[in-house]
């Protein structure tokens, strides 16, 4: 934007100036209604006095041209800034969402590696656990197995003898 007190400089130049060239013009009709009565003043004079007002027209007309081109110039330099301001805002904010995307996958991976030692260590536990009692059972089976044999043999023994006791008595 244009400076205020530049605009209220250029302003004030240009009231000035149209206060001229109404004063000229004034002053014109003025002689021109003197002139009625008493000679006109010459052509020459008054064509300066006009030339003059023109001219002081002209300048005023140019600075507010570039008043308009500056102001012109300020606004799209303010629209630029709003422009990278906007897009750096938006560079943030991607760069924020990113960082916390990676910190949940962060967090989630940490957070598997977790479940997953603690399954390992829950299957490390029930293999154990299967394995003691597999040996317990297996042991517990050859036991009865030795029991039983050993039951068997007894059984076995008993009715040899027996055999042979009644073997004897009869071969007697």
């Amino acid at each position: 934007m244009v400076n205020p007190r530049e605009r209220k400089r250029i302003t004030e130049e240009a009231k000035e100036a149209m206060k001229k060239m109404a004063a000229v013009q004034k002053e014109a009709e003025r002689k021109i209604e003197e002139g009625e009565e008493k000679k006109i003043r010459p052509l020459d004079e008054v064509l300066g006095q006009a030339e003059k007002a023109y001219l002081a027209y002209m300048e005023a007309q140019r600075q507010v041209a570039n008043t308009y081109r500056e102001n012109e110039k300020l606004i799209a330099q303010a629209h630029r800034r709003a422009e990278e301001k906007a897009k750096q805002d938006a560079d943030e904010s991607i760069r924020q969402a990113l960082k916390a995307r990676d910190e949940r996958i962060a967090q989630a991976l940490k957070a598997r590696d977790e479940a997953i030692a603690q399954a390992e260590e829950a299957f490390r536990q029930a293999k154990e656990e299967a394995e003691r009692i597999s040996d317990e059972s297996v042991e517990a089976a050859w036991r009865k197995r030795e029991e039983a044999l050993a039951q068997a043999w007894q059984v076995r023994d008993e009715t040899m003898e027996q055999a042979w006791s009644i073997y004897s008595k009869l071969s007697r």
